[in-house]
């Protein structure tokens, strides 16, 4: 009879660890590890958002990794990551090669609106730039132009706004958007192209040094002048507007799913703001009493 209780205590406990195992390998989205890939333009709102959704969640541990953006969406394809920041809008085809290599619909998530400026030395007498000049000048030898790399998010998103392939455009290149700020001085005939999120925190030290380093130039357009400020974001109006999305080959609810839903609710475009970039999501209300 003690034989036979023994043997069903033994059962029953090896069903329980069974369960918890099978539990432990379910979908959460409030625990694991996720590594998330973003072009070095748009790290400091991922990270922003990454520490806020680990405060949300102690039990998750999110690593922010640099990857330029079109090497971060073919590791998407490969299944070497599971979620990354992207800026440029896809082409047909890499939109058919994405559903059919993650056997999944597309659905990029948009969460911010950031834009690509273009910036001089703080004392450059320069005060503005035409779309005919960035046009003129991404064709001439001179290689006026400084972007942060080949395959970048910049390049390719100015690419694609002036209708061109980036290995048609002419270029120089420093590595860093940072480093491209801070060198521009030594090249006071040359324009830096850099993300604005480089420099956007209104009270971070950081960005406040690289802001007191350059001019950021208003685009001239049709005759008018766009600032990449709240209300040219917001509109839509700065010609090189871009949004800020995430893709992410997870088919389940699980932590790369979670973070992206925490990114879009009022909380994770808090901190878009807070970041100095337009929320995509939520914006103010102005509400009259009477």
């Amino acid at each position: 009879m003690k034989n036979s209780i023994k043997l069903i205590m033994l059962f029953v406990f090896s069903v329980i660890i069974v369960s918890c195992k099978k539990e432990d390998k379910s979908p959460s989205y409030h625990k694991g590890e996720l590594t998330i890939l973003t072009d070095e333009s748009f790290k400091s709102v991922t990270e922003a958002l990454a520490d806020g959704y680990m405060i949300n969640y102690p039990e998750t541990k999110i690593k922010v990794v640099t990857r330029k953006e079109d090497l971060g969406f073919l590791d998407l394809l490969q299944g070497k990551a599971r979620i990354a920041v992207m800026s440029k809008e896809l082409s047909p085809e890499e939109v058919k090669a994405f559903e059919e290599q993650v056997d999944m619909k597309i659905l990029p998530a948009k969460f911010a609106a950031d834009a690509v400026v273009f910036v001089v030395p703080i004392n450059s007498p320069k005060t503005s730039i035409s779309m005919d000049e960035i046009k003129n000048g991404l064709q001439s030898d001179n290689k006026e132009f400084i972007f942060d790399g080949t395959n970048s998010s910049n390049l390719n998103f100015v690419a694609q706004k002036l209708k061109k392939q980036p290995k048609d455009l002419k270029f120089s290149v420093i590595p860093g958007s940072q480093n491209i700020i801070e060198e521009l001085n030594k090249y006071p005939n040359k324009i830096g192209v850099i993300g604005l999120n480089t420099f956007s925190r209104p009270y971070d030290k950081t960005s406040e040094k690289l802001r007191e380093l350059v001019k950021v130039l208003p685009v001239e357009n049709n005759g008018k002048l766009y600032t990449a400020n709240s209300d040219g974001l917001r509109e839509m109006k700065y010609p090189f507007t871009r949004v800020l999305y995430f893709l992410t080959n997870e088919g389940n609810f699980n932590i790369a799913n979670g973070f992206i839903r925490y990114s879009c609710t009022q909380l994770g475009q808090m901190i878009v703001e807070k970041e100095g970039l337009q929320p995509y999501n939520i914006y103010k209300r102005e509400v009259q009493m009477r």
